[in-house]
């Protein structure tokens, strides 16, 4: 595909998101109705950026601008423990001190905060819909709401790493999920 027909379809695409943007804002702004059910369905549930990155997909598409930029990482790990146990909703993991840990899939953060009997929690909810909770975490590495790629850098544990997996407020079992 030629430059100038990337460069049309991603302000094309642009242009299609900031329209939308402005019509949701201006029916908010003129229906508390649709503004309360709004904030409820954003900020209340549990919003599913996958979700909303289907349908972009699936009706403007994907914006393929960035073949040629670099996007080699210097941190690409798998996740490495020395030993697993059943926690609460998930499992313990028995890592180094200052263990450097590794995101496990591609995703949006969706939450850094504590969280009780897990310290200080990053979710990140996975392309797959899945939300995956990383407990203990000391000095991260993520911003709220950014995308982060599966081997990157997430933060560092010190000598207990908690995962835990979640699918629209169910938990899952992390054997099926933890490599």
């Amino acid at each position: 595909m030629k430059k100038n027909n990337i460069g049309t379809i991603f302000f094309s695409k642009l242009l299609i998101s900031i329209v939308l943007t402005l019509i949701i804002l201006i029916i908010m702004k003129s229906s508390s109705e649709f503004k309360n059910y709004f904030y409820k369905k954003v900020y209340d549930s549990n919003f599913s950026f996958t979700y909303l990155n289907n349908l972009y997909n699936k009706y403007i598409g994907n914006i393929d601008i960035l073949d040629n930029v670099n996007t080699d990482t210097v941190f690409n790990e798998e996740l490495t423990y020395d030993s697993k146990e059943s926690y609460i909703d998930g499992v313990k993991l028995s890592v180094n001190t200052n263990y450097l840990v590794p995101i496990e899939e591609s995703g949006i953060v969706v939450f850094i905060g504590e969280k009780e009997n897990y310290g200080n929690v990053v979710i990140i909810q996975r392309i797959d819909g899945i939300d995956e909770w990383y407990g203990n975490i000391e000095n991260a590495n993520v911003k709220l709401y950014e995308y982060v790629t599966k081997g990157s850098l997430l933060g560092e544990a010190n000598k207990e790493l908690y995962l835990v997996y979640k699918k629209d407020g169910n938990v899952l079992n992390y054997e099926d999920y933890l490599k």
